[in-house]
């Protein structure tokens, strides 16, 4: 996915660095164009830092192979200015494109997302309110200011709205269609942990990356969405109904509590094969060598596909040898609809990765290799199955 990022000159552009950040960490590809004005409030060397991409902020930059509003107006999925004065929001609405920024957003077809932030009589002033209900009726999507303590020294609205809201408008524009609205989609994600005393535990390496990628993208996809995850870093996406657990049998309960009324889960946790049979009530002292007794732990998938009727099943398999042959065996012996397979040894993969590659093998026996991508395309890619799948056009 591709974002434009227009940054105007209000005191909340340093605001804009914040959301750029989480969109790039979400796996988005962002690209900045600055006004002037914003210029004097964040250098562009911040935005470059954060993307890894070059910051535009002229009309008449010159390495750009065709004319440089048309080629950042057509290249992006979505267009978002954050935080948008009074003055671009005017300047839009009056047809006017004197720099950049306006030109590209008048040259584009994408959504644009616009997140207004300015004093509240500004907000409030009658032609501001006109501009804005003008560029909603032509399809513009805002993301509402809030009220809070301003730059002026006042309290009022028209604070930048939240990071995290700002960028769940932006990624909710950019889907083309909602088309899993109505759906309810299970994520279980990270590793669980099972004790083997007070202090310690049996766990594994998984970030719940890919977790957390599957979850925001049903989310923008207009699923009821709920991450099911173990002990991870990373926070829960906006809009998603996050559940925190711990062990195997905690996430046992709370996925057959969901279950109830889904329509799809998705297994993206690595939950520990094994358990020790005896948990020690305190700590364990050193003392010569330790033998754990280990028994298995509940198959939480198996259990959820046995009961699935229509609803749809999908499986992930680590595999570091015989990857097909692997993931078809465990299609067949868990009942999954589908399993991605991947190898946490390929190049730009593995534990904690923000890519991932491997197959994609469905019920039906037909196998897709995935290329290495990000775990965002990849979650775009297995919802596509899970949509077609539920849809019935599959």
């Amino acid at each position: 996915m591709r974002a434009l990022i227009g940054v105007t000159g209000s005191i909340a552009a340093f605001k804009a660095a914040e959301v750029v950040s989480y969109l790039v960490k979400s796996g988005v590809e962002v690209t900045v164009v600055m006004t002037e004005s914003a210029t004097h409030l964040v250098g562009p060397a911040t935005f470059r830092g954060l993307t890894g991409r070059q910051v535009r902020c002229g009309l008449w930059e010159e390495d750009t192979s065709g004319p440089i509003h048309i080629d950042l107006a057509t290249d992006h999925d979505v267009v978002a200015v954050v935080p948008a004065t009074a003055n671009i929001i005017g300047k839009i609405a009056g047809g006017i494109c004197d720099d950049l920024l306006s030109t590209v957003v008048l040259s584009t077809a994408r959504p644009v997302v616009i997140a207004p932030a300015m004093n509240e009589t500004m907000l409030l002033n009658p032609a501001v309110q006109q501009n804005i209900a003008t560029l909603e009726s032509r399809g513009f999507k805002f993301i509402e200011p809030e009220t809070g303590w301003l730059a002026c020294g006042k309290e009022g609205k028209g604070r930048l709205a939240a990071v995290e809201t700002v960028v769940a408008g932006i990624l909710d524009a950019a889907s083309e269609g909602k088309d899993l609205k109505g759906r309810k989609v299970i994520v279980t994600g990270g590793p669980t942990i099972e004790a083997i005393d007070r202090v310690r535990f049996i766990s594994n390496r998984s970030s719940g990356k890919m977790a957390v990628a599957l979850a925001r993208t049903a989310a923008r996809r207009g699923a009821d969405t709920v991450l099911v995850t173990g002990p991870i870093a990373i926070p829960g996406p906006p809009g998603v109904t996050v559940i925190d657990v711990e062990t195997g049998s905690e996430m046992k309960e709370a996925v057959e509590r969901e279950w109830k009324d889904a329509d799809c889960i998705i297994m993206a946790a690595a939950v520990c094969d094994f358990r020790p049979e005896k948990v020690e009530p305190g700590k364990i002292k050193r003392s010569g060598g330790l033998t754990l007794k280990l028994v298995p732990t509940d198959d939480i998938l198996a259990h959820i596909s046995a009961d699935k009727g229509k609803r749809m099943v999908v499986g992930f398999a680590l595999e570091t040898e015989s990857e097909i042959g692997g993931g078809k065996r465990k299609l067949k012996e868990k009942g999954l609809d589908l399993v991605m397979v991947n190898n946490p040894m390929r190049d730009g993969t593995g534990f904690g990765s923000d890519s991932n590659a491997g197959y994609l093998i469905q019920a039906d026996g037909s196998v897709e290799e995935i290329p290495v991508m990000t775990k965002l395309d990849l979650s775009d890619r297995i919802l596509d199955v899970v949509s077609a799948r539920l849809s019935g056009t599959a």
